[in-house]
């Protein structure tokens, strides 16, 4: 219990006069020190809330930099169960440093119901501008030589349709050969790809399909004998760009179409 005792201004001016007036109030019962403001004993304290300290945001997750290009490439190829996953599986692999310095990912053209799957090597400079495989003057080339044994890539019928794609969806730079590390990381979604459309026959074109394929090069020795890949006949051709430098090797390139021709019927 507080008791408010008036202390007269002489008397606080003296300090002994004001020890014996706090004595005095002692022995009347006062417990505690009043001030001059009020004070209401019956408000619940209240207490400031701290602030909650920041939560770390968690970074973005980043492809682990010890990771297996091919086991990486393995496990998103076997979970693209449609042409249209296996092509936003390709566009999201991000370990191929082609990727870095191409304008598009270059996926496929044509019918996917098609009896021949032709498979390339790797987009060139108009085929990365446009995003579709062939487009160039090899790509005209290859569309002469299909047309001349009734295939097309732009047939609705799958008896004389055509689907074209490549090992490489992305242009390596100055046109140089894939490497084969890069072959390497790429061949889970050649083959997941060569799966779902599930041709009848494949053509491969050049080296880089070849050696993709079989483990083998030397296309011009290959060139014109058939052989098995993935469970299915295979026909290897000189790639079309080659037939432009070597216009005498179209000779070659028709007995190659005729032997296609004659597997088909």
């Amino acid at each position: 219990m507080g008791i408010a005792t008036e202390v007269d201004t002489e008397i606080a001016d003296d300090w002994h006069a004001a020890l014996a007036a706090l004595a005095w109030e002692v022995e009347a019962g006062a417990d505690e020190a009043i001030g001059d403001a009020p004070i209401n004993r019956y408000e619940l304290a209240t207490e400031t809330p701290k602030p909650l300290a920041a939560k770390p945001s968690s970074p973005p997750p980043t492809p682990d930099a010890g990771a297996d290009p091919v086991a990486v490439a393995q496990a998103a190829a076997a979970g693209a169960a449609t042409l249209e996953a296996l092509r936003e599986a390709i566009a999201g692999f991000d370990l191929c440093d082609l990727k870095k310095g191409a304008r598009n990912t270059v996926f496929a053209d044509g019918n996917p119901k098609a009896r021949v799957l032709i498979l390339g090597e790797a987009p060139g400079a108009e085929e990365d501008r446009e995003g579709r495989p062939f487009v160039g003057r090899a790509g005209q080339l290859l569309d002469r030589m299909f047309a001349a044994i009734s295939l097309s890539r732009g047939s609705p019928d799958a008896e004389n349709a055509l689907y074209i794609t490549n090992v490489m969806p992305w242009r390596p730079p100055g046109n140089r050969d894939p490497e084969p590390a890069e072959i390497a990381m790429m061949l889970p979604f050649v083959q997941r790809h060569i799966a779902l459309v599930d041709p009848l026959v494949i053509v491969v074109l050049g080296n880089t399909p070849l050696f993709a394929l079989t483990g083998t090069r030397g296309i011009l020795r290959a060139r014109g004998h058939w052989s098995q890949a993935l469970g299915k006949p295979l026909l290897p051709m000189t790639h079309p760009a080659y037939l432009l430098r070597n216009p005498s090797a179209k000779r070659e390139a028709w007995a190659d179409l005729l032997s296609l021709q004659q597997r088909l019927r």
